[in-house]
């Protein structure tokens, strides 16, 4: 095998994962594209390194999420630090869900969305397209070292880009320095979930009584929906609604965690389940997200717009000879 062919699934997934969590949404746009090679440091390289540990220790799905929440805090609270600054975007002018120096919707909706769109999304979409290395780790331990590397440079200079540039001087609100104290309890947490991932959580399945899935089209939908529902925490967290409460914005996101614990496990543990069911969730999810990311579009008509039609018209298309793949898998 080449040299390129061994690290094209880890370079796959390093720009899956941006690719779905920033671009096709259009939270990164044409404007913004200049930013897409540190994404691929701090989200790619991230989420590479998730898979990395839960594919050499042979982990389950609960230990990845654990991780991915890791990575999401370190996000959320030291890198670009946007649950703990002050919100930079305000769609109504007024601040809305704060407290105790947390935007707490916002965090909410991180917590759901980053995990899913940064590690779990990305990692079984390449796994789909790479399905005979799916069980191997893509990396070598000089990739591992060049990858770790690649997240520490990008995390400095995603911090330095947000916090140092682009608050202070693109969107005039002072830079913003997170209390030590948060900084601390961040970082406690986050190692806690890694150790509890990697140390006593060793396990592939968790107990839980399977259940038939539902068909791949039902799947897909209701991947859609879900992905929407989601969309509309982080619209509450912008201000749009600053009347809606918090609480009830909270419950929302309690709800939809709920839906995919309690569903998406016991689907997977089915001996029914396969890729076909995989594929019209994952399918399903990136559709909602891309089609209710036009909102952030609306009275719009400039390079932006476009480029986010071109880029969801080519995901689509894309996926369609893939999903032709994985039937034709199975019926072999």
């Amino acid at each position: 095998m080449s040299f390129f062919k061994r690290i094209a699934p880890a370079l796959t997934l390093m720009a899956m994962a941006p690719l779905l969590t920033e671009v096709l949404p259009g939270a990164t746009r044409f404007s913004s594209i200049f930013v897409f090679p540190i994404e691929m440091c701090v989200w790619g390289g991230g989420c590479l390194l998730i898979r990395t540990a839960v594919r050499k220790w042979q982990l389950g799905w609960v230990n990845m999420l654990l991780l991915a929440i890791a990575l999401a805090i370190a996000e959320e609270c030291l890198i670009q630090q946007t649950s703990l600054a002050p919100m930079v975007i305000r769609l109504k002018g007024v601040t809305y869900a704060r407290s105790f120096g947390v935007n707490y919707v916002y965090f909410l909706w991180a917590l759901i969305y980053e995990p899913v769109f940064v590690v779990f999304l990305p990692v079984y979409l390449v796994e789909l397209i790479f399905p005979d290395r799916k069980h191997e780790t893509w990396l070598s331990k000089a990739g591992l070292i060049v990858v770790c590397i690649f997240f520490v440079l990008g995390a400095y200079l995603a911090w330095f880009s947000w916090t140092q540039i682009a608050r202070p001087k693109v969107f005039h609100i002072p830079a913003y320095n997170p209390p030590l104290v948060a900084v601390i309890i961040a970082v406690v947490v986050m190692v806690v979930l890694i150790f509890t991932s990697l140390s006593l959580l060793k396990s592939k399945h968790t107990a839980s009584v399977p259940l038939k899935p539902w068909t791949p089209w039902l799947l897909g939908i209701a991947g859609a929906l879900w992905a929407v529902a989601l969309y509309g925490i982080v619209v509450l967290a912008f201000g749009d609604f600053p009347d809606f409460p918090p609480a009830a914005a909270l419950g929302i996101g309690v709800l939809l965690i709920l839906i995919a614990l309690l569903l998406v496990p016991r689907f997977t543990d089915d001996l029914r389940w396969n890729s076909n069911y995989e594929y019209g969730l994952i399918y399903g999810i990136m559709i909602g997200s891309m089609l209710i990311g036009f909102l952030g579009f609306w009275g719009q008509a400039n390079a932006d717009l476009y480029f986010k039609i071109i880029v969801n018209i080519i995901a689509i298309v894309w996926m369609i000879p893939l999903g032709l793949k994985v039937k034709r898998r199975l019926t072999v």
